[in-house]
């Protein structure tokens, strides 16, 4: 058994319609976006409640007032995209009118980093489809150094940790994050069924064990040692260990499940010294809010119970990737 503690660390894709637009329409979703607000002030609540740090991967966009405020803020290089669905600027440029409170959240962001132990990080700017047919590395660099500016004249916020959008991770953008100060980002599952991929790679068999690995353990737990995380051009894939989905009332009997799912890869972590890293966005919790926040707080739980036998600490992703590179 290892002497380091376990580390439990939570990211949150932080997005509304951004990162849902080529899903579903507003209408359908706009349960989901109303309630978002409520859902962040209600994390926040309880983070703070039992000591949770946690990483906020922000789309950029979000920063904005307006649709012309952003429109006043683009990046010089954009990204063409084969398939339109993808391309947010083009979605901008050509709506006449952005419902505000789907597409920004000056004032949650702000709450956010006022929050102890809240880590503001990047989601890119855009949202930006990393794998996608059309855009290219220039583009991406012009639309990460644009998110990064924007949060630091916004906010305030040096951002150092991303969330590859769709989790489409990109290796031969590695060494560009590292050159805009970027010292971590959320890797995926060490696993085939969870193997990055563009829209048109998605396969209905993975994305059937997909859920079924949320109820039963299918994949194995995903936690790993501090120490062997791997650091590429000096940038830490700190992988994700479980998608916290929400609640589904055509899946309710098997929550419980879900919730057991969790709990024991949590354990198993805490027993070995390794970090557990869960993950959501905040959209998901928009909708059967309070169901979302019980479940979640059975989970932070669980957490202070680990806290209390194994030394288990909380961590964001940024302070993760301190630790990390302290014991080279």
């Amino acid at each position: 058994m290892s002497h380091s503690p376990g580390i439990f660390t939570i990211s949150l894709d932080f997005e509304l319609y951004w990162g849902m637009r080529d899903v579903v329409s507003q209408k359908a979703y706009r349960n989901n976006l109303e309630g978002t607000p409520e859902a962040v002030e209600r994390m926040l609540s309880l983070f703070e409640k039992y000591g949770i740090h946690a990483t906020w991967a922000t789309v950029g966009f979000l920063f904005f007032e307006n649709g012309e405020d952003l429109k006043a803020h683009l990046p010089a290089k954009l990204p063409h995209y084969r398939h339109k669905q993808f391309d947010l600027y083009d979605y901008l440029l050509h709506k006449e009118r952005l419902h505000e409170a789907y597409h920004f959240a000056p004032q949650l962001i702000h709450k956010i980093t006022q929050t102890a132990h809240q880590e503001l990080a990047t989601h890119t700017f855009s949202h930006y489809y990393c794998l996608e047919e059309g855009q290219d590395a220039s583009a991406f660099e012009a639309d990460i150094a644009q998110a990064l500016r924007i949060a630091k004249e916004r906010n305030g916020a040096k951002v150092t940790t991303l969330v590859f959008p769709r989790n489409q991770k990109n290796d031969t953008y590695i060494p560009l994050l590292k050159k805009h100060g970027i010292t971590a980002y959320r890797g995926n599952e060490k696993h085939w069924i969870y193997d990055e991929s563009n829209w048109e790679e998605r396969q209905l068999l993975r994305r059937g064990l997909k859920l079924a690995d949320t109820y039963l353990n299918i994949s194995g737990h995903h936690t790993i040692p501090l120490h062997e995380l791997d650091v590429t051009h000096g940038v830490a894939d700190i992988p994700a260990s479980r998608f916290l989905r929400p609640y589904s009332s055509r899946l309710s009997i098997l929550e419980q499940l879900k919730l057991r799912r969790i709990q024991k890869s949590m354990t198993h972590a805490a027993r070995r010294g390794e970090i557990y890293h869960l993950w959501w966005h905040p959209h998901n919790f928009g909708a059967d809010t309070d169901r979302n926040i019980a479940f979640l707080e059975k989970i932070v739980k669980h957490f202070s119970r680990l806290h209390e036998h194994y030394g288990m600490k909380s961590l964001h992703m940024g302070e993760i990737a301190t630790l990390r590179s302290s014991l080279r």
